[in-house]
């Protein structure tokens, strides 16, 4: 993991539960990958849909707050749309997010889900919003 300036221990965060291991991180492209285990799929034995997009989100804001954080500004989610276009049964979810725009108090990202063979399983489009940090 990365170290980045985080509210609460990365062991004790939603990321953590899933498993999320953050291997790049900047204010344009932030790379991630999830192992799939039984805890991530759902009773079909598919990698279940929210672990993409709770992927993209984290991902997203992550790259955001790199960006805002100095400024006294925090980073949060305002839409999540994730298009699911082939299931992971096994091995690694991969993401890759990439910033699309940064404006004053919007950032937008699009996410690639991929598979250990590279293929394209799952786009999510991320809007963030940049507010100013609670007292």
């Amino acid at each position: 993991m990365l170290d980045l300036p985080l509210n609460i221990p990365y062991e004790q965060s939603f990321d953590a539960l899933y498993g999320l291991e953050i291997t790049e991180a900047t204010t344009e492209r932030v790379v991630g990958h999830v192992a799939v285990r039984d805890a991530v799929k759902q009773p079909m034995g598919l990698v279940h849909g929210g672990i993409y997009a709770s992927m993209a989100e984290s991902m997203a804001s992550l790259g955001t707050m790199l960006g805002v954080h100095e400024n006294g500004e925090i980073a949060t989610g305002l839409s999540n749309q994730t298009s699911f276009l082939r299931p992971i049964l096994d091995g690694t979810v991969h993401a890759a997010a990439t910033r699309r725009h940064r404006g004053r108090t919007t950032w937008v990202w699009e996410v690639d889900i991929t598979d250990d063979a590279g293929r394209l399983c799952a786009m999510t489009r991320m809007t963030i919003a940049v507010r100013p940090r609670p007292a």
